[in-house]
């Protein structure tokens, strides 16, 4: 039985007509509207198989079952390779901007360091057509990183940036001369050929042969200073020093060399796609993405999405693109990459060592970059509207406090209190509680205790109590709020609790009411359950971390003792090399596996176990 035919009954005529007729060749499909308008745009190795899979009777997704209800035709275009079919996507969705599509808002050029010819050229910013004869380097990921080069440039070989018509009429040096961030070539005071030596050094330097440049500097400082030649041995000491600066700043030692490490964290609702550049070992840059993404979008897709927008619009294409969640159409990116750079591209996960920090640097970029996308005021305040309107609430909630629990098997159990206003949170308020007296393990009666300290404390102290109290949990969790509240006579605040669900996914949060058996399911895009998620995890974050911090307090248990592999004679080895657990904390995988008797792959575990 063919796909068509599982629901063959509620296609429209003229849609199985063109499914009838389906080339089985590769290519792109455009889903089209009532009014012509593009709703989706894809891609596939087999369009007729691919096309025809929207309509069978088992949707893939809430988002195709959505999405076939709007459709009214289909447009298909063959391609000779599934490369071509990813190209001519790419374009197609930058073009039309599907509704159901993952968009990427970035239509700028990307900005590149531009060296001019001639005697004496000029280093410059330059975005667009390169029209003007010279050589340019980059792309550079932001203008902040290239304006951050060329600053780095004129401290340590000051060559000019200043326009062609005002090099021209100088007739005597500017200030640029009298702060040291140029040799004033326009009045002579430098030679054609020494200006030469350093403009060719700033073409090794961006190219990323940084040590080869300190070579000859070092060459040079020694034959001035042997020659007597004492100020232009100072000269090149100053450059040299001025290298080691920027290189200590930027370098992480490792075998990788030319990569792009891809961070991606995605939360109520919105994604946050973060790069980080590194060349030659050294990191230049970071750029960050905050695609609109559709209802019911999976990760996979913003994945290929964003590599397929942002390598085939005019970025630079390194040798190696690192990220976690790998395509599923990463051979044919892969193809079309190789083929745009004109050399082989991998597109790999981060297994281990340097490149697993790398990886780690960058989620957690991406993390606190959503959070900060999460926490602006004015999204905070329709996400708050949105919240009133969802719990049929008389007003908007200025005061949200929610609670959760945390604790390792039952022991050093903590309890959060996050306090959330219509600007967003406000961490100077919020409250952590050290919860002692109970059976271990018993995560209603620490919660119970957290409330009741807290609630008692702020109706003994005439606090403003908040319009809504969320508590991490089910019915029986919000069974104990009632309790508390009852018992403390209060009767201000409104009380609900927020559970994962029976398949604990996100975006199935069930939202509980005090006196009712069923849930509140809110849909996945609604602004109201983002504002519930974001402050669930925010409470979540909190109560781990300190909780993580209290169990590295606990008195005289070491935490390497609680990592397996790590017996008495390499936890002595590894205090005795470090000082002390806590700078083995800081150290780094590779740091770790300079102790005695600790491999690589040991020390991996240890950082992994110490950072989880």
């Amino acid at each position: 039985m063919s796909p068509v035919d599982d629901n063959s009954s509620s296609i429209k005529p003229h849609i199985k007509k063109i499914l009838a007729h389906l080339s089985h060749k590769p290519g792109v499909y455009q889903m089209l509207g009532k009014d012509g308008e593009t709703l989706y745009v894809g891609k596939a190795k087999n369009l007729s198989n691919r096309v025809k899979s929207y309509f069978t009777k088992k949707y893939q997704s809430p988002k195709t079952e959505l999405l076939v209800t709007y459709i009214e035709d289909i447009h298909t275009t063959v391609t000779e390779t599934e490369t071509e079919a990813l190209l001519l996507e790419n374009n197609l969705i930058k073009k039309y901007k599907p509704r159901f599509n993952v968009i990427f808002r970035d239509d700028k050029s990307y900005p590149f360091v531009f060296l001019s010819a001639g005697d004496f050229p000029r280093l410059a910013y330059h975005r667009g057509a390169k029209k003007e004869k010279g050589e340019y380097f980059g792309p550079f990921p932001s203008s902040s990183a290239v304006r951050q080069s060329l600053s780095l440039i004129q401290k340590t070989f000051q060559i000019r940036q200043c326009e062609d018509s005002y090099f021209a009429n100088r007739s005597r040096p500017c200030l640029q001369y009298q702060i040291k961030r140029c040799t004033a070539p326009c009045v002579d005071y430098i030679s054609k050929e020494e200006y030469a030596k350093d403009v060719e050094n700033v073409k090794l330097f961006y190219q990323g042969k940084s040590e080869q440049v300190i070579e000859r500097l070092q060459k040079k400082m020694d034959v001035a200073s042997q020659n007597l030649e004492f100020e232009i041995a100072a000269r090149y000491r100053d450059q040299i020093k001025q290298m080691r600066h920027v290189m200590q700043q930027q370098v992480i030692s490792g075998t990788a060399s030319d990569l792009d490490v891809i961070g991606v964290s995605y939360a109520s609702g919105v994604c946050c796609i973060l790069l980080v550049f590194i060349r030659q070992g050294m990191i230049v840059g970071n750029k960050t993405y905050f695609p609109k993404v559709p209802k019911h979008s999976d990760l996979q897709e913003i994945v290929s999405t964003f590599l397929g927008f942002y390598y085939l619009s005019g970025a630079e294409i390194p040798k190696q693109v690192v990220i976690e969640n790998l395509p599923e159409d990463i051979d044919a990116l892969q193809e079309a990459f190789a083929e745009q750079r004109g050399s082989k591209v991998t597109i790999r996960q981060a297994s281990r060592g340097q490149v697993k920090e790398w990886q780690t640097f960058a989620n957690k970029n991406a993390e606190h970059s959503l959070r900060a996308k999460l926490n602006s005021k004015s999204n905070f305040t329709q996400r708050l509207l949105d919240l009133q309107k969802a719990l049929q609430m008389e007003q908007m909630p200025k005061h949200v406090e929610c609670f959760d629990i945390s604790h390792t098997q039952g022991k050093q159990t903590v309890a959060s209190c996050v306090v959330f206003d219509e600007n967003g949170p406000k961490k100077a308020d919020y409250r952590m509680f050290n919860i002692s007296g109970i059976t271990e393990g018993d995560d209603y009666a620490a919660m119970q205790q957290a409330l009741t300290r807290r609630y008692k404390r702020l109706k003994d102290e005439k606090q403003a109590l908040p319009d809504l109290v969320i508590v991490d949990g089910g019915k029986g969790q919000l069974a104990k709020a009632e309790e508390v509240f009852n018992e403390l006579e209060l009767k201000s605040s409104y009380l609900i609790g927020v559970s994962k669900g029976s398949d604990r996914k996100v975006g199935m949060e069930q939202i509980w009411f005090p006196g009712q058996h069923q849930p509140l399911l809110l849909d996945d895009d609604s602004k109201a359950l983002h504002f519930i998620q974001h402050i669930r995890d925010e409470a979540h974050r909190f109560a781990i971390t300190k909780h993580r911090h209290q169990r590295k307090k606990s008195a005289t248990k070491s935490l390497l003792e609680e990592i397996p592999g790590v017996g008495a004679k390499r936890r002595q080895a590894l205090l005795r090399h470090f000082g002390g657990w806590q700078e083995v904390e800081k150290a780094s995988v590779k740091d770790i596996a300079g102790a005695p008797g600790v491999s690589l792959a040991l020390a991996q575990k240890i950082y992994d176990y110490l950072h989880s």
